[in-house]
Protein backbone atom coordinates (compact mmCIF):
# COMPACT_ATOMS: atom_id res chain seq x y z
CA UNK A 1 0.00 0.00 0.00
CA UNK A 2 1.02 3.60 -0.62
CA UNK A 3 -0.42 6.71 0.97
CA UNK A 4 -1.47 9.11 -1.80
CA UNK A 5 -5.10 8.72 -0.68
CA UNK A 6 -4.30 8.09 2.96
CA UNK A 7 -7.39 8.61 5.14
CA UNK A 8 -9.62 9.61 2.25
CA UNK A 9 -13.14 8.19 2.20
CA UNK A 10 -14.16 6.76 -1.17
CA UNK A 11 -17.62 5.60 -2.23
CA UNK A 12 -17.64 3.30 -5.27
CA UNK A 13 -20.98 2.16 -6.65
CA UNK A 14 -21.16 -1.19 -8.41
CA UNK A 15 -17.90 -2.34 -6.83
CA UNK A 16 -18.65 -5.97 -6.06
CA UNK A 17 -17.51 -7.20 -9.46
CA UNK A 18 -15.50 -6.33 -12.54
CA UNK A 19 -14.22 -2.80 -13.05
CA UNK A 20 -15.87 -1.48 -9.89
CA UNK A 21 -14.13 -4.10 -7.75
CA UNK A 22 -10.78 -3.16 -9.25
CA UNK A 23 -11.46 0.54 -8.66
CA UNK A 24 -12.19 -0.16 -4.99
CA UNK A 25 -9.06 -2.29 -4.62
CA UNK A 26 -6.91 0.35 -6.35
CA UNK A 27 -8.18 3.22 -4.21
CA UNK A 28 -7.76 1.12 -1.06
CA UNK A 29 -4.21 0.21 -2.09
CA UNK A 30 -3.44 3.93 -2.11
CA UNK A 31 -4.79 4.34 1.43
CA UNK A 32 -8.46 5.20 0.90
CA UNK A 33 -11.15 3.82 3.18
CA UNK A 34 -13.78 2.43 0.86
CA UNK A 35 -17.56 2.01 0.87
CA UNK A 36 -18.34 -0.96 -1.34
CA UNK A 37 -21.69 -1.23 -3.12
CA UNK A 38 -23.24 -3.93 -5.22
CA UNK A 39 -26.76 -5.00 -6.09
CA UNK A 40 -26.02 -8.28 -4.30
CA UNK A 41 -24.49 -8.49 -0.83
CA UNK A 42 -22.23 -11.50 -1.48
CA UNK A 43 -19.92 -9.96 -4.11
CA UNK A 44 -19.86 -6.70 -2.15
CA UNK A 45 -18.74 -8.53 0.97
CA UNK A 46 -16.13 -10.45 -1.02
CA UNK A 47 -14.63 -7.20 -2.31
CA UNK A 48 -14.64 -5.72 1.19
CA UNK A 49 -12.85 -8.80 2.51
CA UNK A 50 -10.25 -8.49 -0.26
CA UNK A 51 -9.62 -4.87 0.75
CA UNK A 52 -9.22 -5.86 4.40
CA UNK A 53 -6.97 -8.80 3.52
CA UNK A 54 -4.65 -6.35 1.78
CA UNK A 55 -4.53 -4.16 4.88
CA UNK A 56 -7.20 -1.63 3.96
CA UNK A 57 -10.52 -0.54 5.45
CA UNK A 58 -13.90 -1.18 3.84
CA UNK A 59 -17.59 -1.34 4.67
CA UNK A 60 -20.51 -2.53 2.57
CA UNK A 61 -23.65 -0.70 1.45
CA UNK A 62 -25.49 -3.30 -0.61
CA UNK A 63 -28.53 -2.61 -2.79
CA UNK A 64 -29.64 -1.14 -6.07
CA UNK A 65 -28.51 2.40 -6.82
CA UNK A 66 -31.97 2.97 -8.32
CA UNK A 67 -33.84 2.22 -5.07
CA UNK A 68 -35.68 5.08 -3.41
CA UNK A 69 -33.52 6.34 -0.57
CA UNK A 70 -30.38 4.49 -1.69
CA UNK A 71 -28.36 7.65 -2.39
CA UNK A 72 -28.93 9.00 1.11
CA UNK A 73 -28.07 5.61 2.65
CA UNK A 74 -24.89 5.37 0.57
CA UNK A 75 -23.66 8.77 1.69
CA UNK A 76 -24.65 8.10 5.31
CA UNK A 77 -22.67 4.86 5.31
CA UNK A 78 -19.50 6.72 4.41
CA UNK A 79 -20.05 9.48 6.93
CA UNK A 80 -21.13 7.18 9.78
CA UNK A 81 -18.40 4.60 9.17
CA UNK A 82 -15.43 6.82 8.37
CA UNK A 83 -16.45 10.35 9.34
CA UNK A 84 -16.31 11.99 5.97
CA UNK A 85 -16.66 11.94 2.20
CA UNK A 86 -13.81 12.64 -0.21
CA UNK A 87 -14.22 10.56 -3.38
CA UNK A 88 -17.34 9.43 -5.24
CA UNK A 89 -17.06 7.04 -8.19
CA UNK A 90 -20.36 6.57 -10.02
CA UNK A 91 -19.64 3.22 -11.62
CA UNK A 92 -22.74 1.00 -11.19
CA UNK A 93 -24.52 -0.08 -14.33
CA UNK A 94 -25.24 -2.67 -16.97
CA UNK A 95 -26.39 -2.83 -20.57
CA UNK A 96 -29.77 -3.88 -21.98
CA UNK A 97 -29.44 -3.58 -25.73
CA UNK A 98 -31.84 -3.43 -28.64
CA UNK A 99 -32.38 -1.47 -31.83
CA UNK A 100 -34.71 1.46 -31.43
CA UNK A 101 -37.82 -0.11 -32.97
CA UNK A 102 -37.58 -3.11 -30.63
CA UNK A 103 -36.64 -1.26 -27.45
CA UNK A 104 -39.33 -1.16 -24.80
CA UNK A 105 -40.06 1.75 -22.49
CA UNK A 106 -38.86 -0.45 -19.63
CA UNK A 107 -35.49 -1.04 -21.32
CA UNK A 108 -35.04 2.65 -22.02
CA UNK A 109 -35.95 3.81 -18.52
CA UNK A 110 -34.00 1.12 -16.67
CA UNK A 111 -30.73 2.10 -18.32
CA UNK A 112 -31.35 5.83 -17.95
CA UNK A 113 -32.15 5.28 -14.27
CA UNK A 114 -29.03 3.30 -13.41
CA UNK A 115 -26.48 5.25 -15.45
CA UNK A 116 -27.83 8.80 -15.21
CA UNK A 117 -30.54 9.29 -12.58
CA UNK A 118 -28.74 7.30 -9.88
CA UNK A 119 -25.50 9.33 -10.14
CA UNK A 120 -27.56 12.53 -10.03
CA UNK A 121 -29.27 11.39 -6.82
CA UNK A 122 -25.99 10.33 -5.22
CA UNK A 123 -24.41 13.70 -5.97
CA UNK A 124 -27.49 15.53 -4.70
CA UNK A 125 -27.39 13.54 -1.46
CA UNK A 126 -23.68 14.28 -1.07
CA UNK A 127 -24.04 18.06 -1.45
CA UNK A 128 -24.88 18.93 2.19
CA UNK A 129 -21.92 16.91 3.47
CA UNK A 130 -19.48 18.34 0.94
CA UNK A 131 -20.72 21.91 1.40
CA UNK A 132 -20.42 21.76 5.19
CA UNK A 133 -16.92 20.28 5.07
CA UNK A 134 -15.76 22.80 2.47
CA UNK A 135 -17.02 25.73 4.55
CA UNK A 136 -15.23 24.42 7.64
CA UNK A 137 -12.00 24.01 5.74
CA UNK A 138 -12.25 27.44 4.10
CA UNK A 139 -12.83 29.06 7.50
CA UNK A 140 -9.68 27.34 8.76
CA UNK A 141 -7.69 28.53 5.75
CA UNK A 142 -7.37 25.02 4.30
CA UNK A 143 -7.64 24.03 0.67
CA UNK A 144 -8.86 20.43 0.56
CA UNK A 145 -9.75 18.85 -2.78
CA UNK A 146 -12.44 16.21 -3.20
CA UNK A 147 -13.06 14.07 -6.25
CA UNK A 148 -16.02 12.86 -8.29
CA UNK A 149 -15.38 10.44 -11.14
CA UNK A 150 -18.34 9.54 -13.34
CA UNK A 151 -18.13 6.55 -15.64
CA UNK A 152 -19.03 7.04 -19.28
CA UNK A 153 -18.32 5.03 -22.42
CA UNK A 154 -17.27 5.48 -26.01
CA UNK A 155 -20.94 4.72 -26.71
CA UNK A 156 -21.62 8.05 -25.01
CA UNK A 157 -18.92 9.96 -26.88
CA UNK A 158 -19.61 8.51 -30.33
CA UNK A 159 -22.85 6.52 -30.22
CA UNK A 160 -23.25 2.79 -30.80
CA UNK A 161 -25.87 0.96 -32.85
CA UNK A 162 -28.19 -1.10 -30.70
CA UNK A 163 -27.49 0.93 -27.58
CA UNK A 164 -29.62 4.05 -27.84
CA UNK A 165 -30.52 3.88 -24.15
CA UNK A 166 -26.95 3.27 -22.96
CA UNK A 167 -25.45 5.83 -25.36
CA UNK A 168 -27.97 8.46 -24.24
CA UNK A 169 -27.22 7.82 -20.57
CA UNK A 170 -23.46 7.78 -21.05
CA UNK A 171 -23.61 10.97 -23.07
CA UNK A 172 -25.80 12.53 -20.41
CA UNK A 173 -23.32 11.74 -17.64
CA UNK A 174 -20.76 13.86 -19.47
CA UNK A 175 -23.18 16.78 -19.22
CA UNK A 176 -23.60 16.06 -15.52
CA UNK A 177 -19.82 16.04 -15.16
CA UNK A 178 -19.30 19.41 -16.80
CA UNK A 179 -22.17 21.00 -14.89
CA UNK A 180 -21.09 19.68 -11.50
CA UNK A 181 -17.53 20.85 -12.12
CA UNK A 182 -18.94 24.37 -12.41
CA UNK A 183 -21.36 24.07 -9.48
CA UNK A 184 -18.88 22.45 -7.08
CA UNK A 185 -15.71 24.29 -8.01
CA UNK A 186 -16.34 26.61 -5.07
CA UNK A 187 -16.18 23.55 -2.80
CA UNK A 188 -12.81 22.50 -4.26
CA UNK A 189 -14.33 19.40 -5.86
CA UNK A 190 -12.80 18.08 -9.08
CA UNK A 191 -15.51 16.45 -11.20
CA UNK A 192 -14.31 14.39 -14.16
CA UNK A 193 -15.32 11.35 -16.18
CA UNK A 194 -13.69 8.28 -17.68
CA UNK A 195 -15.20 6.88 -20.88
CA UNK A 196 -14.32 3.23 -21.30
CA UNK A 197 -13.64 1.59 -24.61
CA UNK A 198 -13.59 -2.20 -24.93
CA UNK A 199 -12.80 -3.67 -21.50
CA UNK A 200 -12.99 -7.40 -20.81
CA UNK A 201 -15.76 -7.90 -18.24
CA UNK A 202 -18.84 -10.09 -17.84
CA UNK A 203 -20.80 -7.47 -19.81
CA UNK A 204 -18.58 -7.86 -22.87
CA UNK A 205 -17.71 -11.54 -22.71
CA UNK A 206 -20.45 -13.67 -24.24
CA UNK A 207 -20.90 -17.06 -25.79
CA UNK A 208 -20.88 -17.61 -29.52
CA UNK A 209 -24.65 -18.09 -29.57
CA UNK A 210 -25.26 -14.93 -27.56
CA UNK A 211 -27.05 -16.59 -24.63
CA UNK A 212 -25.06 -15.00 -21.79
CA UNK A 213 -27.24 -13.21 -19.25
CA UNK A 214 -27.02 -11.43 -15.92
CA UNK A 215 -29.77 -11.19 -13.31
CA UNK A 216 -30.88 -7.68 -12.38
CA UNK A 217 -33.71 -7.42 -9.88
CA UNK A 218 -35.31 -10.72 -10.98
CA UNK A 219 -34.89 -9.91 -14.70
CA UNK A 220 -32.60 -11.95 -16.93
CA UNK A 221 -30.74 -9.44 -19.13
CA UNK A 222 -28.83 -10.63 -22.18
CA UNK A 223 -25.26 -9.34 -22.19
CA UNK A 224 -22.04 -9.96 -24.03
CA UNK A 225 -20.45 -9.04 -27.32
CA UNK A 226 -20.30 -11.65 -30.04
CA UNK A 227 -16.74 -13.06 -30.00
CA UNK A 228 -16.32 -12.39 -33.72
CA UNK A 229 -17.35 -8.76 -33.24
CA UNK A 230 -15.08 -8.45 -30.20
CA UNK A 231 -12.22 -9.83 -32.28
CA UNK A 232 -12.92 -7.25 -34.99
CA UNK A 233 -12.93 -4.47 -32.39
CA UNK A 234 -9.68 -5.77 -30.96
CA UNK A 235 -8.00 -5.48 -34.34
CA UNK A 236 -9.07 -1.82 -34.47
CA UNK A 237 -7.47 -0.99 -31.12
CA UNK A 238 -4.08 0.61 -31.75
CA UNK A 239 -2.62 -1.06 -28.64
CA UNK A 240 -3.66 -4.42 -30.05
CA UNK A 241 -6.06 -5.81 -27.43
CA UNK A 242 -9.02 -5.00 -25.21
CA UNK A 243 -8.36 -3.53 -21.80
CA UNK A 244 -8.42 -5.20 -18.41
CA UNK A 245 -10.50 -4.14 -15.39
CA UNK A 246 -7.24 -3.25 -13.64
CA UNK A 247 -6.30 -0.87 -16.45
CA UNK A 248 -9.78 0.66 -16.32
CA UNK A 249 -9.36 1.21 -12.59
CA UNK A 250 -6.04 2.89 -13.22
CA UNK A 251 -7.71 5.48 -15.42
CA UNK A 252 -10.21 6.27 -12.66
CA UNK A 253 -7.41 6.55 -10.12
CA UNK A 254 -5.74 9.26 -12.23
CA UNK A 255 -8.67 11.56 -11.43
CA UNK A 256 -8.61 10.63 -7.74
CA UNK A 257 -4.92 11.32 -7.16
CA UNK A 258 -3.74 14.70 -5.83
CA UNK A 259 -1.91 15.34 -9.11
CA UNK A 260 -5.33 15.99 -10.69
CA UNK A 261 -6.24 18.81 -8.28
CA UNK A 262 -6.39 21.43 -11.04
CA UNK A 263 -8.24 19.27 -13.57
CA UNK A 264 -12.03 19.46 -13.59
CA UNK A 265 -14.92 19.17 -16.01
CA UNK A 266 -12.95 16.85 -18.30
CA UNK A 267 -13.26 13.31 -19.64
CA UNK A 268 -10.66 10.88 -20.88
CA UNK A 269 -11.16 7.78 -23.01
CA UNK A 270 -9.63 4.60 -21.63
CA UNK A 271 -9.70 2.48 -24.76
CA UNK A 272 -6.21 1.72 -25.98
CA UNK A 273 -6.59 4.36 -28.69
CA UNK A 274 -9.92 2.96 -29.96
CA UNK A 275 -12.58 5.58 -30.73
CA UNK A 276 -15.94 5.52 -32.49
Amino acid sequence: MTDKLDGRVALVSGSGRGIGREIALKLASEGARVVINDLDADPANETAEAVRAAGGEAVVCAGSVTEDGFAERFIKTGVDSFGGLDIIVNNAGYTWDSVVQKMSDEQWQAIIDVHLTAPFKILRAAQPVISAKAKEEAAAGQEVFRKVVNISSIAGTGGNAGQINYAAAKSGILGVTRTMAKEWGRYKVNVNAVAFGPIRTRLTEGSADGDSTIKVEEKEIKVGVNPDLLSQMERMIPLGRVGTPQEAAGAVYLFCAPESNFISGQHIICGGGFVI
